[in-house]
């Protein structure tokens, strides 16, 4: 096995400390950094996605395994940065106003990261305002909406509505245990999924599509 296919398998496993250790090695070795994300990191991480999807691993494995995603990340910054290697896209997460839960959101940011978007986490309890003050003012091609509550999926809608009402090119994606797409077709929203990896895999979706027009 090649040290990408390495740092792939390790970080499936949650082995952050190996993970780490081998893109130190690999940057060392000259290997190109953003071989080294998308071959080695965000092809593990594309793994527990599906498998995800699949229902063969649960939110555990997925928690273990994006902070071994993330570590190696962090280890790599530098190198990108330096390299110039651009995201995929910017994406705006968070739980809407009234709502406090956060674990699905959690998730649907760590899948978004894994697809090599730039996300920025509000966190819960998110006014529409605030949602999408934060997507205009860092240029993100996506704004993700999470609620648990059927009384807080309303402020869905009028997240929606600012974002047309401001004329912006920016997607709205709803998702949460009492949304469906009948729901998200009746709001205007641009998309909904059941699970968060495929929200990460439309939202990706999303932002190439936005940068090839």
């Amino acid at each position: 096995m090649s040290i990408l296919e390495d740092i792939s398998s390790l970080l499936q496993e949650g082995r952050a400390k190996q993970v780490v250790a081998l893109v130190r090695q690999a940057l060392d070795e000259g290997i190109d950094p953003k071989a080294i994300m998308n071959d080695g990191l965000l092809a593990g991480m594309a793994v527990i996605g599906e498998q995800f999807k699949a229902g063969e691993v649960y939110v555990p494995e997925v928690l273990i395994a994006a902070r071994a995603m993330n570590q190696g990340m962090a280890e790599l910054k530098e190198a990108l940065l330096r390299d110039g290697v651009e995201a995929n896209g910017v994406a705006v997460v968070g739980t809407v106003k009234g709502d406090l839960h956060d674990i699905g959101k959690n998730l649907v940011k760590m899948m978004l990261e894994s697809k090599g978007l730039t996300v920025h986490d509000l966190g819960v309890d998110v006014s529409a305002e605030t949602f999408v003050n934060a997507a205009e003012e860092l240029n993100a091609d996506v704004i993700c909406c999470s609620a648990l509550l059927t009384t807080t999926m309303g402020e869905m809608k009028n997240v929606v509505d600012e974002v047309k009402a401001r004329g912006l090119n920016i997607k709205v994606m709803v998702g949460g245990a009492p949304v469906s797409k009948a729901f998200c077709d009746s709001i205007g929203a641009d998309c909904y999924t059941d699970d968060a990896a495929s929200a990460a895999d439309a939202a990706l979706a999303f932002c190439l599509e936005k940068r090839k027009a």
